[in-house]
C-alpha cells in the first residue's frame, strides 16, 4: 500500500455526494481522457459491483461523464455534466453488470474513441476516499494512480527501447521517480509506466516516438497536489527524503505513542513532521500541507454553514432542510444542550451540500464528512478555539485516519459504516482531545472508544443514495466523537487499545454479507417503506 499523507485522508476537496463513487469515478475517467490523443466523441462504461447497483444514486454516471470532459472533483458543474456532453458532442453509455465478479467492487471498464479514430480500453477501480487507480489498459495489466505525473508508453517488449526513452528523459534533465514494465509475454505487447517529477515536453514525446517499437506515448499529468517549492524553501533530494520519511513513519498507534513520548509532541506535530518527507517524495513541500489544511477547513465551515441560511434539496429528494429546522427550533427553545445542538447542526447541514452535489471535504470519505467539521466548529464556538487549534485537530485527525486505511478500511464498500462513520467518528474524538489539551495516549483511547460504538455498523444507502440514513448517521457520529473523548480526558479508558480496535473493525468488515456494504440491497434499505420512498 502506496504511504498516505494528510491530503488522503483529510480530502479530496471534491463534489458530494460520493467520494469513493463519485470522485473516484470521475478520476477513472479523467485517466482514460488522458490516454486518448485527441477530445474523446464517445465513450461506453461498464459497471461492476458496487458501481453497478448504485451509479445513478451515488452520481457516479455523472461523475465518468465529468472525467471525460477534463472536469476536476472540485467543479460544480459535475451535476451539469450530461449537458455539457451534448454540448461537446460526446455521446456516452451506461452498461450495469450486476453479475460478472471483480476482484474490487468499484470497479468500471471504460471504452472510448477519440476524433482522430483512436480507441482505448481500460478498466479503473475506485479505492476508497476518492483514490483511484488503472489496472488494466488495452488488455495489459498496469497500475497507474494519478497520483504522479505518469507518461505511458505503448511498446513491443524488445531490447533498447527502455535506454532509449530513458535517454531522451534524461538528456531533458527529467527525473524518474519509477518506472515499471508491464508485458503480456516476452517480445509481446507492453506498457512502460514512469512516474517523473516534471512536465514531458511535446519534442521529448516526438523523440521517443522515433524508435522503431514504440507503438504511443500518452501523458497523465498529476491530479493537481504537485507545486513547486516556495522561494527559499529547502528541497531534500528524493533518497533524502526517502531515509528521512522511513524514520518518521509510523504503521500503529502503538508506534505513533512511542513517537510522542520521545519527543514529548502531540500527534498533529508527529504527523506534520511525517509529512514533511513524504511531501518531498511527491514533489510538494511541507508548508503546502499547512496551507491545504486551512483551504479545508474553510471548506467545511461553507459544507456546514451554508445549509443553516439556505437549505439545499438533495438529489433524490430524501433530505433537505433539516439542520435549518433544527437551527430554527434551537432559537425557540433555549432549553437544548448547545454543543449538542450546534454538533447536530452542521453535520447535517454539510450532508445536506454533499447530497446537493455541493463541495465538501471528504474526511476520510464524502459519505462521513460531516462528522470533523461539526466536531471542530461546535468545539470552537462553545469552547473559544481559535483556527489554529483547529488546524493541528485537523492534523491529528489526518494520523489517526492514516492509520486506520492502512491497518483496515475506510471504505464502506469494503468494510460497511463502520469503516466510514466510525473512522469519521475516531478521527474527531481524536482531534477533539488534542484541541481541548489532552494526551497523544488519551487520543487513542477516544478514538478507540469510538471504534467500537461504531462496530458492526452497516452500510445501507437507501435507494443507493448517499442521503439516508447517512445523513443522521453523521450527527450521531459527532455526538459519539465528543462523548468519547470527554470520557478519554476524564482518565477512562477503553478495554481494548487503538490497534486492537482498529483490527476488530478489520475483520467484521470481512464478514459483512455483500448485502450490507453499499449496495442498497439490505437494513434499512431494504425496509418497505424505504423502498419506494421519496
Amino acid at each position: 500500500m502506496k504511504p498516505l499523507g494528510i491530503r488522503d485522508v483529510i480530502g479530496p476537496v471534491m463534489v458530494g455526494p460520493s467520494s469513493s463513487h463519485t470522485a473516484g469515478a470521475l478520476r477513472i475517467a479523467s485517466m482514460v481522457r488522458n490516454l486518448l490523443s485527441a477530445q474523446p466523441v464517445r465513450v461506453r462504461f461498464v459497471l461492476y459491483g458496487s458501481f453497478s447497483r448504485t451509479y445513478r444514486g451515488h452520481g457516479t454516471d455523472k461523475a465518468l461523464v465529468a472525467g471525460m470532459l477534463g472536469l476536476h472533483t472540485d467543479d460544480l458543474r459535475i451535476k451539469d455534466s450530461f449537458d455539457m456532453a451534448a454540448d461537446a458532442g460526446l455521446e456516452f453509455e451506461f452498461v450495469p453488470d450486476v453479475s460478472t465478479k471483480t476482484p474490487h467492487p468499484n470497479t468500471v471498464d471504460v471504452t472510448a474513441w477519440d476524433a482522430a479514430g483512436a480507441r482505448v480500453e481500460a478498466r479503473g477501480v475506485s479505492i476508497g476516499g476518492g483514490a483511484a487507480e488503472l489496472v488494466r489498459i488495452d488488455g495489459v495489466n498496469v497500475t497507474v494512480t494519478g497520483e504522479f505525473n505518469n507518461m505511458i508508453v505503448r511498446q513491443v517488449d524488445m531490447p533498447g527501447t527502455l535506454a532509449h526513452i530513458t535517454e531522451c528523459l534524461s538528456r531533458r534533465s527529467i527525473n524518474i521517480g519509477a518506472a515499471i514494465l508491464y508485458r503480456t509475454r516476452r517480445g509481446g505487447d507492453a506498457f512502460s509506466v514512469f512516474d517523473i517529477d516534471d512536465m514531458v515536453p511535446e519534442d521529448a514525446i516526438a523523440e521517443i516516438l522515433d524508435f522503431h517499437s514504440v507503438r504511443s506515448v500518452r501523458f497523465i499529468p498529476a491530479d493537481g497536489l504537485n507545486r513547486k517549492p516556495d522561494a527559499g524553501e529547502a528541497q531534500m533530494t528524493a533518497a533524502e527524503a526517502l531515509e528521512l520519511f522511513s524514520k518518521r513513519d509510523f504503521a500503529s498507534g502503538a508506534q505513533l505513542l512511542e513517537r510522542c513520548r520521545e519527543e514529548r509532541a502531540p500527534i498533529s506535530q508527529i504527523m506534520y513532521e511525517r509529512e514533511e518527507p513524504l511531501n518531498a517524495t511527491r514533489g510538494i513541500f511541507e508548508s503546502a500541507s499547512r496551507t491545504y489544511l486551512r483551504e479545508a477547513l474553510e471548506v467545511m465551515r461553507k459544507s456546514a454553514q451554508g445549509p443553516l441560511a439556505e437549505p439545499q434539496r438533495s438529489m433524490g429528494g430524501l433530505i433537505g432542510g433539516e439542520a435549518k429546522a433544527l437551527s430554527d427550533m434551537d432559537s425557540h427553545q433555549g432549553c437544548a444542550d448547545v454543543q449538542m445542538t450546534l454538533l447536530m447542526e452542521y453535520a447535517l447541514g454539510v450532508l445536506e451540500t454533499n447530497a446537493s452535489m455541493g463541495r465538501i471535504v471528504a474526511a476520510p470519505t464524502a459519505g462521513s464528512s460531516g462528522v470533523i467539521p461539526a466536531v471542530l466548529f461546535a468545539l470552537q464556538e462553545t469552547c473559544g478555539l481559535d483556527d489554529a487549534v483547529l488546524h493541528r485537530g485537523l492534523a491529528n485527525a489526518a494520523a489517526i485516519g492514516m492509520l486506520i486505511s492502512r491497518n483496515a478500511t475506510v471504505a464502506g464498500a469494503e468494510g460497511g459504516c463502520q469503516a466510514e462513520i466510525g473512522s469519521a467518528s475516531a478521527m474527531a474524538a481524536s482531534a477533539a482531545v488534542e484541541m481541548l489539551g489532552g494526551s497523544a495516549q488519551a487520543c487513542l483511547e477516544a478514538a478507540s472508544m469510538a471504534l467500537a460504538n461504531m462496530l458492526g455498523l452497516v452500510c445501507d444507502p437507501v435507494q443507493g443514495l448517499v442521503e439516508a440514513p447517512c445523513q443522521k448517521r453523521n450527527a450521531s457520529a459527532a455526538a459519539n466523537a465528543v462523548m468519547c473523548a470527554h470520557m478519554a480526558l476524564a482518565g477512562i479508558t477503553n478495554l481494548a487499545p487503538f490497534d486492537e480496535m482498529v483490527e476488530a473493525m478489520r475483520k467484521v468488515g470481512r464478514v459483512l454479507p455483500m448485502e450490507l456494504r453499499e449496495t442498497a440491497l439490505g437494513g434499512m434499505a431494504a425496509c418497505p417503506s424505504c423502498m419506494g420512498c421519496k
